[in-house]
C-alpha cells in the first residue's frame, strides 16, 4: 500500500460519521484508491465518562457545555442537518451517551478479522441514526455478529477485559501524535486532516500522500 490513512474516532461521535463517510467519497474518486489502506483507531470523547452510565446526549451537553436545551437543539439540528446531506439519517435527540471503551475493544476484534471498517459503520449506525445502546454486552455481540464476526468469540471479548490494551495503546498513540478531538485523519504519518472536512480536501490529501510516496527518494 502506498497511503495509509489512520482514523482516529469515536462511535458516539456525530461528526466522526460525516467524516467517514467524506473519506469514502474522496476514495471512490481517488485513482489509485486500490493503494490506500485505511486503519481503525479508537478515540474516546469523554475518557472521563464512567462505565455503566448512561445519559441521554441533549441532556448530558447542556450540562457538559451550560447550555440551554434550547441551545442543545438548534445544535444537534444543524449536526443532522449536515449528516442528511450525507445519507445519514441522525436522531440524535434520542441518542444515548455511553462510555465507549468495550464498543472500541469490540472494534479491534474485528479489525483482527479485517472487519474494522463494518464494524465502525454498524456501530456508529447503531448509536446515532438507531438509537441502540452500545455499551450493552447483548447489543454489541448482536451487532458483532450482524457483520460476520464469530459469536462465540465475539462474546468472549466483550464479557471479558481483552483488548483493553490496544485500545489504551489507540488512545496513547493520539495523545503523542498532538490529537485532541475527533475525527482525524493521518496519512503516512505526514499528513493530518483535522474533523470532518470536505470531500475536496480529503481527495487534496490523498494525492499529495500518494504523490509523495510515489516520488523517488533523494
Amino acid at each position: 500500500m502506498r497511503v495509509r490513512v489512520e482514523v482516529w474516532s469515536d462511535v458516539v461521535c456525530p461528526w466522526c460519521y460525516i467524516g467517514k463517510r467524506r473519506l469514502e467519497q474522496a476514495l471512490e474518486r481517488f485513482e489509485h484508491a486500490g493503494e490506500v489502506e485505511v486503519v481503525w483507531r479508537g478515540f474516546q470523547l469523554d475518557p472521563q465518562f464512567p462505565q455503566g452510565v448512561r445519559r441521554p446526549v441533549p441532556e448530558m451537553l447542556a450540562e457538559k457545555m451550560n447550555a440551554s436545551p434550547g441551545q442543545v437543539r438548534q445544535m444537534q439540528a444543524r449536526v443532522t442537518q449536515i449528516a442528511a446531506q450525507e445519507g445519514l439519517a441522525y436522531d440524535l435527540e434520542h441518542s444515548i451517551m455511553v462510555n465507549t471503551i468495550d464498543a472500541h475493544r469490540l472494534l479491534h476484534l474485528a479489525g483482527e478479522h479485517g472487519l474494522a471498517g463494518q464494524a465502525h459503520e454498524r456501530l456508529m449506525r447503531a448509536q446515532l441514526i438507531e438509537r441502540q445502546i452500545v455499551d450493552d454486552p447483548e447489543t454489541l455481540v448482536r451487532l458483532g455478529v450482524e457483520i460476520g464476526l464469530p459469536e462465540e468469540e465475539t462474546r468472549r471479548v466483550v464479557e471479558s477485559n481483552a483488548h483493553r490494551e490496544d485500545v489504551e495503546n489507540d488512545f496513547r498513540e493520539a495523545r503523542a501524535l498532538g490529537i485532541t478531538g475527533v475525527p482525524f485523519f493521518v496519512l503516512n504519518r505526514a499528513y493530518g486532516v483535522s474533523g470532518a472536512q470536505p470531500v475536496e480536501v480529503f481527495a487534496s490529501a490523498l494525492r499529495t500522500a500518494y504523490d509523495n510516496a510515489a516520488a523517488p527518494a533523494r
